[in-house]
């Protein structure tokens, strides 16, 4: 069942029912236990702390062995449960495009010696300016962003990094797959703007936008301030002799003597980062060489052309010194509007780290003590199921604020306040897991009655058993007379 964008008569009800009874739909093994799991977590009055916790939740029939056999031997149809997560109605930017964020969070777990395909993760905060590899599962999601300040993001796929993956490709590959999920859902047709995809620093933006030109999309992301970039090469000039050259001259981001007369220049007030000044530069690419992720490439590498753009504020909210953000474009000939769209589009990814503190601190998504990765996924999957159902009952909750807390309205409601209020909005919505069966043994045979069934009798003669002998006990109960002579 698919979900076209353009219907704006679906009621939130409807749209919720639905999905709750496509997502049930994707459970083909210990469905009712996992569903009910789901609806645990979601109706939850606090944070979720452990799996046993869960099982005391009203919304959860079932008991603590239920849950975990759920876990350790339930069955998702996942890829049916993406075209779900494609089709529900996703937040769109103010041009009508799509804003994808894409981000790898890790599952730590240093204590899991027997768990296997567990990775060396990267983690920042625990030391002071230190990054401690720590062992875990890192995981590869996609969410779409919204366009104003919110801590609302739609998640549209996860993908867990098995040993020796390359980040670049398997991040191509998935987004490959979910563009074409969304085109045959109807989010995305011929003639709407290209789907705009943000990442992160640790993401090798050129090789990525190689991968994915053949798709409508574009590439932004941030890059490190020690790049250095190329040029496009001369004009090659009559009567000269030799191998043209490919690259032009070098573009070091450290040495502002080498950038040049910028080709846009804009400057925008702003009111967390007082005076934004945005400069781009266009037609700039890197220096492939055989190495890395390009030592598999046969002949000659490509030149992957893109504009750079830097962003120079005034302040930071934090009142730490801010320090340049140099940000790469897949495309070329960017007009100060563009360079202007880019960077403000670049701070909504930041809106991604919210539903990463969300899915850990409040939904438990690092909590329960999982040893395989198989029920590590199941558990994944069962809380972006969650976060979806959350994110499509927000027209309906009501704010159930703490008293402490100041009233918000109803299209500022953040995601742990509508979880507050979604037992109330679940009742009215359909739950298509079954009660569970009695455990007790059954009632036997009625008072009074007497057995009427033949006894069996077997023509084999089978020898009587014979009694064992009584053991001797140490000390005999009359003692031995003495011998004498």
């Amino acid at each position: 069942m698919s979900l076209l964008h353009g219907d704006a008569q679906r009621e939130p009800l409807a749209e919720l029912s639905r999905f709750r009874g496509e997502f049930y739909s994707c459970l083909t093994a210990r469905s009712d236990g996992l569903f009910e799991l789901a609806d645990a977590v979601l109706c939850g009055d606090r944070p979720v702390r452990s799996l046993a916790e869960l099982s005391l939740v009203g919304e959860h029939r079932r008991g603590h062995g239920g849950l975990y056999a759920a876990l350790a031997r339930g069955e998702i149809d996942t890829d049916r449960l993406r075209r779900a997560l494609a089709a529900v109605p996703l937040p769109r930017a103010a041009d009508g495009r799509l804003v994808l964020a894409i981000d790898i969070t890790c599952w730590l777990r240093p204590a899991a010696h027997t768990s296997p395909q567990r990775i060396l993760c990267h983690t920042y905060g625990r030391g002071k300016d230190q990054h401690i590899p720590v062992p875990g599962w890192p995981y590869s999601i996609i969410c779409a962003l919204e366009p104003g300040r919110s801590s609302w993001t739609a998640p549209l796929d996860a993908l867990r990094l098995a040993p020796g993956d390359d980040t670049a490709t398997v991040t191509a590959r998935q987004l490959r797959d979910l563009l074409q999920r969304l085109i045959a859902a109807g989010q995305w047709q011929p003639g709407d703007p290209d789907v705009l995809i943000i990442a992160d620093a640790g993401y090798d933006a050129p090789r990525l936008a190689f991968l994915l030109r053949d798709l409508p999309v574009q590439v932004l992301a941030r890059m490190r301030s020690d790049r250095v970039l190329r040029r496009t090469a001369p004009l090659r000039q009559p009567h000269i002799l030799g191998r043209p050259p490919r690259h032009g001259g070098e573009f070091v981001f450290g040495q502002p003597d080498t950038w040049g007369t910028p080709d846009t220049e804009t400057v925008t007030d702003t009111r967390l980062y007082g005076t934004a000044l945005a400069r781009s530069w266009d037609r700039l690419h890197p220096k492939l060489t055989h190495r890395s992720a390009w030592a598999a490439a046969d002949g000659t590498l490509p030149i992957v052309e893109g504009t750079v753009i830097r962003l120079d504020i005034d302040r930071l909210p934090s009142g730490a010194t801010p320090k340049p953000v140099w940000l790469w474009w897949s495309g070329i000939d960017a007009t100060p509007a563009d360079a202007d769209r880019l960077w403000q589009a670049y701070l909504r990814r930041f809106d991604i780290e919210h539903t990463f503190r969300l899915f850990k601190q409040t939904l438990g998504w690092t909590c329960p003590k999982i040893r395989t990765p198989e029920a590590a996924d199941r558990w994944t999957w069962l809380v972006l199921a969650a976060y979806t159902q959350l994110r499509l009952a927000r027209p309906l909750a009501a704010d159930r604020r703490r008293p402490w807390e100041k009233p918000s309205p109803p299209d500022r409601l953040t995601p742990s306040r509508v979880r507050r209020d979604f037992r109330h909005i679940r009742p009215a919505t359909t739950c298509p897991a079954q009660a569970p069966k009695p455990s007790r043994p059954g009632p036997g045979r009625p008072p009074g009655r007497k057995n009427t069934r033949p006894i069996p009798r077997h023509d084999v003669h089978t020898p009587p058993k014979t009694q064992p002998a009584q053991r001797r006990t140490k000390k005999s109960a009359t003692p031995r007379p003495r011998r004498t002579g």
